[in-house]
């Protein structure tokens, strides 16, 4: 399967160019940057430190659409709304693993996948999968006397928060409750704000040094508390999970799937 990769320079790009080459099945179709970038023309395999591939890197993303099975995207919402466009254009399978879009933003995602298929996941580790679904699990096991939080951390170069996987904890705790996020949702704390409201989901956000990735859930009530944790140590576990997610789509009907229809979680 040729597997294309958008922002191919960048750090998370590198490591996606690597995880194609390591993975059986999938072949590297090409990689693109922004026009009037210092890496086009470049080796997108010697960037990422191996041996060369005989493809350069390009400013047309148009044409590494067209040259790709399947394209993974891990920019900017705006950029990713772009590439959604150039997928459903043509009939190429995307992966995003952009966070931090916008409503209209998702909704342009919704659109291209009525075309193609769409795997988009706040993230990509099987591991944090399984947590989404055991945070699912134990808030619906749960009732309301238990308070729930959402603790993350990550390095200081991380530019949204609270983080994707942070929000998609929490929409699983809702999910499991039977309640709207937004409705339950506590992302600010600061000055005098009074008690806790009951049944809100609240969100805490910590940022510093080279961290890749600490998420807890923690569920408190006033005699026992139980902490789901999840820590990455690796980023290139992020790229090896959305590279299997390129894989999967190969056969798929148009769609917007997620990475639990990919590890079969349900």
């Amino acid at each position: 399967m040729k597997i294309g990769i958008v922002g191919c320079a960048g750090r998370m790009g590198r490591m996606l160019v690597k995880a194609v080459d390591e993975t059986p099945g999938a072949e590297l179709a090409g990689g693109s940057e922004m026009a009037g970038s210092e890496f086009v023309g470049q080796d997108p395999a010697v960037l990422a430190g191996l041996p060369a591939s005989g493809l350069s890197i390009t400013d047309d993303a148009a044409a590494l659409f067209a040259a790709s099975d399947a394209v993974v995207d891990f920019t900017a919402p705006a950029a990713t709304v772009a590439h959604a466009k150039l997928a459903a254009e043509h009939n190429t399978a995307l992966i995003p693993g952009t966070t931090g879009l916008d409503a209209s933003q998702q909704a342009e995602i919704e659109q291209a996948a009525a075309h193609v298929a769409i795997v988009q996941a706040a993230n990509y580790s099987v591991g944090v999968n399984v947590l989404q679904v055991l945070t699912e699990q134990a808030a619906q096991m749960m009732g309301d006397d238990f308070d729930i939080e959402v603790l993350e951390m990550h390095h200081r170069h991380k530019v949204d928060a609270p983080s994707g996987t942070a929000l998609a904890l929490g929409q699983s705790a809702a999910l499991g409750r039977g309640v709207d996020l937004e409705k339950v949702s506590q992302r600010v704390r600061d000055g005098f704000t009074g008690e806790r409201t009951k049944g809100d989901i609240g969100f805490a956000t910590l940022r510093g040094g080279m961290v890749v990735g600490d998420h807890t859930v923690m569920f408190a009530s006033d005699d026992e508390r139980i902490e789901l944790t999840h820590k990455a140590s690796d980023r290139g576990l992020f790229a090896k999970g959305a590279i299997r997610a390129a894989l999967w789509t190969e056969g798929k009907a148009p769609g917007l799937y997620s990475m639990r229809d990919v590890l079969g979680l349900g």
